[in-house]
């Protein structure tokens, strides 16, 4: 073994030569500089220390200001969002956040989408909201320079139909939603999509009552467009809400759709704001539930997935990753085990399928999984035999 050494340099300070003596009596010498007390005048350095020791009691005092602004507003966001119950509504609906900025909704060719056109419609009376509809790829040559109604007939070809709520933040034209436009038409599926009211370039302010609304508004609109052919719900994370909001009504008016598939869900919106990432730093504060949790109720914010699966009529798929930090797994599989033992499911399909944590596909990346396509096949072809 190497022996660590050290080395110790001595430091010799020169003696500078002695001055010769004045020998005139009358000529008072200087005193030589010595160390403080002993003649010396007051030296420098104690006032370096002095102002090194202030630096370091204002470098304190800065921190502990910091801290103490840090304090201040940790304990004023729920004193805020109780007294403002619409700034959690915000935080849930997160409708102004538009990501990726700067594009243009209008042009869904701009992102790839050659094969889709936008247009808008009124759900009600002075509002209208923006929707996209994108063919299967095997409709890509025919599609090219067609305007909305060449579209809208493209519904009566022999392909099934998906409605497709997204989550929350971001617009139709998000890049992961894109993404999964783009597999589920390679797939042979027509896919509609619309921005809800307050997202995007719809009109409107967001609510959970206005964007079931919307979708129940689209789905009539495509259930009389594509007659007897296969017609889908699918949601994924905040629109797994909605999803269940729209084929609970629909099941209760007894003409559910012919499958409902829930990416990425949780159980209901209180238990996915104790779960949320963002709480974390809340979790354990007392009264959570009464600052952050009641201001949702208070909003009418419920998106109660567990209690409509009580109340759905028709096959159900979820599909939710082991890593999804965002709406835990836990939660998917919570939502699954309701729906199973759940009377108005029994006799439907109702499927769970997990994704290991090891593929990375998190919150929203489950498109890329090359096992999809057989997943949606297996499960579509088992509830609805004639779209083999």
């Amino acid at each position: 073994m190497r022996k660590r050494t050290s080395s110790l340099t001595a430091e010799h300070d020169s003696v500078p030569p002695a001055a010769p003596e004045d020998s005139d009596p009358a000529v008072k010498r200087c005193p030589p500089q010595g160390k403080a007390g002993h003649g010396a005048p007051q030296g420098t350095d104690p006032e370096k220390r002095m102002a090194k020791s202030f630096k370091r009691l204002g470098l304190a005092g800065k921190v502990k200001r910091i801290l103490m602004w840090i304090l201040l507003v940790y304990f004023c966001i729920p004193v805020l969002v109780k007294l403002c119950p619409s700034i959690q509504a915000k935080l849930v609906f997160l409708n102004f956040v538009r990501l990726p900025y700067f594009i243009d909704l209008k042009r869904p060719s701009d992102h790839g989408l050659n094969h889709t056109v936008n247009y808008y419609l009124e759900p009600e009376s002075g509002f209208k909201i923006g929707v996209w509809h994108t063919v299967p790829a095997q409709m890509w040559a025919e599609a090219q320079g067609k305007d909305r109604d060449w579209y809208d007939g493209a519904l009566l070809s022999p392909h099934p139909v998906i409605l497709y709520l997204h989550g929350n933040a971001g617009t139709r034209g998000g890049d992961h939603r894109v993404q999964l436009y783009k597999v589920l038409s390679s797939f042979g599926y027509h896919v509609v999509t619309f921005d809800y009211r307050g997202w995007g370039d719809s009109d409107g302010s967001p609510s959970e009552g206005g964007m079931t609304a919307d979708s129940l508004f689209m789905y009539h609109r495509l259930k009389r467009a594509v007659a007897n052919k296969p017609l889908y719900v699918w949601g994924h994370s905040l629109g797994t809400g909605v999803a269940t909001n729209l084929v609970r009504r629909l099941s209760d008016t007894g003409s559910p759709p012919d499958a409902l598939v829930l990416e990425s869900p949780f159980t209901n919106i209180r238990e996915e704001a104790r779960s949320h990432p963002f709480s974390m730093v809340y979790r354990y504060l007392p009264g959570f539930d009464w600052f952050f949790l009641d201001a949702i109720s208070a909003n009418d914010i419920r998106f109660a997935s567990d209690e409509n699966v009580n109340h759905i009529s028709c096959p159900v798929l979820i599909l939710h990753a082991e890593d999804d930090s965002v709406v835990p797994f836990h939660l998917g599989r919570k939502l699954y085990a309701s729906a199973a033992r759940s009377k108005s499911l029994s006799g439907q399909k109702v499927q769970f399928i997990p994704f290991q944590a090891s593929l990375g596909y998190k919150h929203k990346f489950i498109y890329r999984s090359p096992e999809l396509p057989h997943i949606l096949s297996d499960f579509f072809g088992a509830v609805h035999p004639n779209t083999q």
